[in-house]
């Protein structure tokens, strides 16, 4: 929280001054002890002392001043609202090391899974895309927020040989540069996701892809899903390796001012993909709670005002 007009909070010195001038004359008071022989005739002229009561509506009263100030000076909080103008782009790994089973019931199916729960979680007003990568890209949903047809994306993943995340790059940045724009034209804010388990070992390289990234103020978060144990069946009939591959990924978003996260099941899918989810696509805008105060101060003045009556038949 922070105030938008500081300088009305030196207002609060005076409610300050107030409270201490009311706390010397409740002392002042505590001071002057009257002398009086006769106390049946004392208890006539002098009723009981209210006591504590006495110093609830005064205490009520300084409270309400000081929530009026706070109002007086424009607070405002800083909240996370959809940004309508930006843009995300989930890329996913398609090649065939993604039928591996090590995460069941297999790498694919799991990233599926989560992918369809990150997209239904974005803000609605967020431009989303899908992009598929093996040996070559697909832009399989461009930038949109049609939520079902992501998901029905998503649903159509195949498999193919190669990887080329070097170019899932590119294409990702292609789908960015269609993506609708703001009324004003300025570049969109955007951010690209890029899923996979392996290496390129197609297409341009993994450094070329963060160079334009990086030129392009797009950051790019990379997510390396699997296990170091993977294995999938090769065409002799035996299983061929398919380990995890973090370093490449995470080269990527150290380059592109992205972060990198691991993942080897759906619950740790969907914990980085929630991470991720905390920071695209929101804007903060600063939201006057001004109202917050003054209404909390004008219910202190009624409480107060309330009680006095009550108890002394007098406003504070």
């Amino acid at each position: 929280m922070r105030f938008l007009v500081e300088w009305r909070l030196f207002l609060l010195v005076g409610v300050g001054a107030m409270a201490g001038t009311w706390v010397a004359v409740a002392f002042q008071r505590c001071r002057h002890v009257v002398r009086f022989t006769n106390v049946e005739l004392l208890d006539v002229v002098a009723p009981h002392d209210p006591g504590w009561r006495r110093h609830v509506p005064a205490v009520l009263f300084l409270m309400a001043l000081a929530s009026l100030v706070l109002g007086f000076a424009e607070p405002v909080r800083a909240t996370r609202v959809g940004d309508e103008r930006a843009t995300v782009v989930l890329a996913i790994d398609t090649s065939l090391s993604m039928e591996a089973d090590d995460v069941e019931p297999t790498r694919l199916e799991v990233a599926q899974e989560a992918a369809r729960t990150f997209i239904g979680e974005l803000p609605d007003e967020l431009n989303v895309g899908l992009v598929t990568f093996n040996g070559s890209t697909t832009i399989a949903v461009p930038p949109t927020r049609d939520r079902t047809a992501l998901v029905e994306g998503i649903d159509a993943l195949q498999l193919g040989e190669g990887t080329a995340i070097g170019e899932a790059i590119f294409t990702s940045l292609d789908a960015i540069a269609a993506a609708p724009q703001g009324e004003d034209d300025e570049p969109a804010p955007a951010r690209i996701v890029v899923m996979s388990d392996g290496e390129t070992t197609t297409g341009r390289t993994d450094s070329e892809g963060a160079t334009a990234a990086a030129d392009a103020g797009v950051p790019v978060d990379t997510i390396a899903f699997g296990t170091p144990d993977g294995e999938i069946d090769d065409p002799l009939g035996g299983r061929e390796p398919v380990p995890v591959a973090p370093e490449p990924l995470a080269d990527i978003a150290s380059a592109t001012g992205g972060t990198t996260f691991e993942a080897d099941s759906l619950d740790a899918l969907g914990e980085v993909y929630a991470d991720i989810g905390r920071v695209v696509g929101f804007e903060e805008v600063d939201k006057d709670i001004s109202g917050w105060f003054v209404g909390a101060g004008l219910a202190l003045l009624a409480l107060g005002g309330s009680l006095s009556l009550l108890w002394s038949q007098r406003l504070p």
